[in-house]
């Protein structure tokens, strides 16, 4: 498979968008459920303003359109799969088209907390296929980077247990019953998700960094990765006054 450019539409463009106008750097983190990044999201975030940069981080379910829709449909825990696929397709796009390209048009570095990698994911660790779903998703743009946070399914269940002390519904993929209970099928459904994201390392060019890691040390590996990016001019900083002497 050809190398994609950055910033380049994964199939077909969306009509009336000139990608020679988008100036940014568009960075992704992937990874199953409770791996972490949403802390990496953060960390990055306050390290690249630090830097002088502009800074938009998003992530999925977030959208004005299509996000508090979404809330509301889990909270009645009946979402069937493609329904499901396809609420979280129209969020994707719909801060694609009024949060990301504005952004990036701007020259801001763009930190996304998941991307179409993990809506089709989902989709494959549910059983829906493969080929239609890269179809659906094909509107997306090429990230710069995608940073993928791999662990192991027992590393998850720890961050779980230690962390919040309790298993989502849907982070357990108990819409379909993985398993005779919630843990039983979190671990079945996040070992299907790890699988599946393991199968787009090499065709979307993954980079991988084990989350099993400490949290500072993934952090300066990231660091490191994004720093190879030439993110551009900082935005200029305005001088100290110094307070005049006697």
């Amino acid at each position: 498979m050809p190398k994609r450019q950055p910033l380049q539409f994964y199939n077909e463009p969306l009509p009336g968008v000139d990608a020679s106008e988008l100036q940014g750097k568009l960075i992704v983190i992937e990874g199953p459920d409770a791996v972490g990044r949403t802390t990496q999201i953060m960390l990055l975030r306050q390290w690249l303003e630090q830097e002088g940069h502009a800074v938009l981080d998003t992530g999925m379910a977030r959208s004005a359109l299509a996000g508090k829709g979404i809330q509301m449909a889990k909270e009645g825990n009946t979402l069937g799969p493609i329904t499901m696929t396809l609420f979280y397709t129209t969020d994707f796009a719909d801060r694609l088209e009024n949060e990301i390209m504005p952004a990036l048009r701007a020259g801001f570095v763009v930190l996304i907390d998941r991307y179409i990698f993990s809506i089709m994911a989902r989709a494959i660790a549910r059983g829906e296929d493969r080929k239609w779903i890269e179809e659906v998703a094909g509107f997306a743009l090429v990230p710069h980077a995608v940073f993928y946070l791999r662990a192991q399914v027992q590393h998850l269940v720890s961050r779980v247990v230690l962390g919040r002390g309790a298993f989502d519904y849907w982070e357990s993929g108990m819409d379909l019953r993985f398993g005779p209970d919630m843990y039983e099928s979190f671990l079945r459904y996040q070992a299907r998700l790890i699988k599946a994201l393991d199968t787009m390392v090499e065709p979307y060019e993954f980079t991988i960094i084990d989350a099993g890691q400490p949290i500072p040390q993934i952090f300066r590996s990231l660091q490191r990765q994004i720093s190879r990016l030439q993110l551009g001019r900082p935005r200029t900083r305005r001088p100290a006054v110094k307070k005049a002497e006697g």
